[in-house]
């Protein structure tokens, strides 16, 4: 099981990384960010849209902040402009953080019931497990980000764990 110290380096490392990665895909034209690359999402603006949706999907689940009106097909336009996405990205980044600063082991350990749209079922999973679970989404498909930018000739800074600035 994981403990309340990974959730707050998790949420850390979320936040270097999107700044690593929008930072590079803000260098970008709106065309390049918007070229369908083959990803599972396509583009690099529809995948960084997912990656938000993701986390408000999840956060919504664990807290009372609301979750997206759309399914993972509308994932990919919650945002269609770049500087909104960006902020609301910064933002997101931010109540992540506070949230990470606010839980502990005991409701780490408990059961959650939610409802996924994808298997169209609910689920009883130990909260540990569903964090670690939106983290690792999170980091799967910056993966795909990193490689769509580096296609685009950007060139992001070290993504290693281990890096993370204290």
């Amino acid at each position: 099981m994981i403990d309340g110290a990974y959730v707050q380096r998790m949420a850390r490392y979320n936040r270097w990384q999107n700044e690593n990665l929008y930072g590079v895909a803000d260098t970008l034209s709106d065309a390049e960010r918007r070229k369908e690359r083959g990803a599972w999402f396509g583009s690099i603006h529809k995948t960084l849209n997912h990656i938000l949706y993701g986390d408000q999907s999840w956060m919504g689940r664990f807290t009372d902040l609301p979750r997206p009106s759309v399914g993972i097909p509308g994932s990919v336009s919650l945002y269609a402009d770049w500087q909104e996405l960006k902020s609301e990205r910064a933002a997101f980044d931010q109540k992540i953080l506070d949230w990470a600063d606010s839980i502990d082991d005991a409701w780490l350990a408990a059961d959650q019931t939610y409802y996924s749209g994808a298997t169209k079922r609910e689920w009883t999973r130990p909260r540990w497990l569903l964090v670690t679970h939106m983290f690792n989404h999170q980091t799967h498909h910056r993966g795909q980000v990193h490689a769509m930018l580096t296609q685009a000739g950007g060139r992001p800074s070290d993504t290693d764990l281990p890096f993370l600035p204290d």
